[in-house]
């Protein structure tokens, strides 16, 4: 078996096809830390480790539920969906006409199973394990495109990449034999069963296999791109994984499958991992910059709110929600306060004549207001005309 593995013949004849068995993990021989991916691992670290410290200075509970959504747009837009992050926080506060639903639920779905995954690790109720991973792609794929493909198991067919069928597929992960012993290695190799690797390292090298051992009839991209998440949290990495990496991924997206393919056909890791730890190291010092002015628009308007004077206490306590929310529904807004409609309406209105909120529906009734610069921020790189260009 080679470093990365071995492709097996599978049957004889025209039909006949390779499919790869993937060495355990860790690698072997160990990852050869030149003095290039040795800095680009120290910046890796030093780019998170920065990222925690500025997230420590606002509210980690609103931060986490603007980057979490932002991750999951950007991990659909990968797998096709048209998407915004508008159409998902229109989705969220009030379906509204022209919203592509299949797309914007399929968004919802992978929001929910990221919130499932971190909820019972948080809570104690289950590590990071298989057990786990299926649990979140049944939630990711309970409806929609990919229902019909067993949510929430474990194949128990042969799949394959690209192609009709595996005699002329581009890849053709392992058989079902060989993927549960792959996957066992893999949930022992996350356990440190094998002895500790450092946790940014541990997340690379356990997404690459989990996307090798695509162990799912569907949804194996976005489960391989939650669990980059999933480890940042359990091993504490971040207090909350503010950490969007499916950017990257989709604007580097031909590179991405090149580096995975290079570990099956040369055993490159070293290569993988290079392209990996700069990924980490640009969404880090992104995710990082985009929380300070993000700080620096909520401290400007919030001063700017308050000169309001009289109105100033519902006004803010409008303004907070929708700091929180980005879009927002009078009637929400009322329900979430404890307080009357016309009092939010009033406050709203006061909101939108200082320029921080905007009226998005045109209509006389059934209002949407969106926070358009806070909007603007978190917008950067998300829409399916980058994701095309990517």
């Amino acid at each position: 078996m080679g470093r990365a593995g071995t492709w097996v013949r599978q049957q004889a004849g025209p039909e006949g096809f390779s499919a790869f068995i993937p060495a355990p993990l860790p690698p072997q021989p160990p990852l050869e830390f030149t003095p290039e991916l040795q800095r680009i691992h120290e910046e890796a670290v030093h780019a998170v480790g920065q990222l925690e410290g500025v997230t420590r200075t606002m509210d980690p509970e609103r931060l986490l539920y603007l980057y979490v959504r932002k991750e999951a747009v950007l991990s659909s837009q990968i797998e096709g969906t048209q998407s915004t992050l508008s159409d998902l926080l229109e989705y969220e506060a009030d379906a509204v006409p022209g919203t592509p639903l299949d797309d914007v639920r399929e968004v919802s779905r992978y929001v929910a199973a990221l919130y499932h995954g971190l909820g019972r690790m948080e809570r104690g109720e289950l590590p990071l394990s298989l057990r786990l991973i299926r649990e979140i792609h049944g939630v990711l794929m309970q409806a929609g495109r990919g229902s019909a493909q067993a949510p929430g198991e474990f194949r128990r067919t042969q799949n394959w990449i690209g192609g009709t069928r595996p005699g002329n597929a581009r890849f053709v992960p392992p058989p079902l034999y060989e993927m549960l012993a792959a996957l066992d290695n893999l949930e022992r190799f996350l356990h440190d069963a094998y002895g500790r690797t450092a946790p940014i390292l541990k997340a690379g090298l356990a997404h690459a296999q989990f996307e090798t051992i695509h162990p799912f009839l569907d949804g194996n991209g976005r489960v391989g791109r939650l669990l980059v998440s999933l480890i940042f949290g359990a091993e504490r990495l971040l207090t909350r994984p503010f950490f969007y990496f499916s950017l990257y991924l989709r604007e580097n997206r031909a590179d991405y499958y090149d580096a995975l393919q290079r570990i099956r056909t040369h055993g490159d890791w070293e290569g993988w991992m290079h392209f990996y730890l700069v990924g980490v190291e640009a969404v880090a010092c992104q995710a990082a910059d985009t929380t300070l002015a993000l700080r620096r628009l909520f401290e400007e308007d919030q001063r700017r709110v308050l000169e309001l004077g009289r109105a100033a206490g519902s006004a803010l306590r409008v303004y907070t929600l929708l700091g929180q929310r980005i879009v927002l529904s009078a009637p929400r807004a009322a329900t979430e306060l404890g307080l009357t409609w016309p009092t939010v309406n009033g406050a709203l209105q006061r909101l939108a004549q200082l320029g921080i909120v905007r009226e998005v529906t045109g209509r006389s009734r059934d209002r949407l207001y969106v926070y358009q610069r806070q909007l603007d921020l978190l917008n950067a790189g998300t829409t399916p005309a980058a994701a095309r260009g990517g």
